[in-house]
């Protein structure tokens, strides 16, 4: 249990020194969409959003292996 608190923890901090170190602002264009942000914030997203798609892939599989 500590060991994936910690190695959480380690992974937070090297996520937010990689946001503040990446301050330069990019243009990102998808579709009809065009955003303009930081390029460490944009990492931030996209990694949650990959989070996201994990997590709910993985609880698919859950589902299915019950059922």
């Amino acid at each position: 249990m500590y060991f994936k608190l910690l190695t959480a923890i380690i992974l937070l901090i090297l996520v937010l020194i990689f946001i503040f170190q990446n301050t330069q602002v990019v243009t990102i264009e998808f579709l009809a969409w065009r955003v303009e942000t930081a390029r460490g914030l944009m990492a931030l997203i996209i990694l949650l959003i990959g989070i996201a798609v994990g997590w709910l892939g993985r609880s698919q599989l859950a589902h299915r292996r019950r059922h």
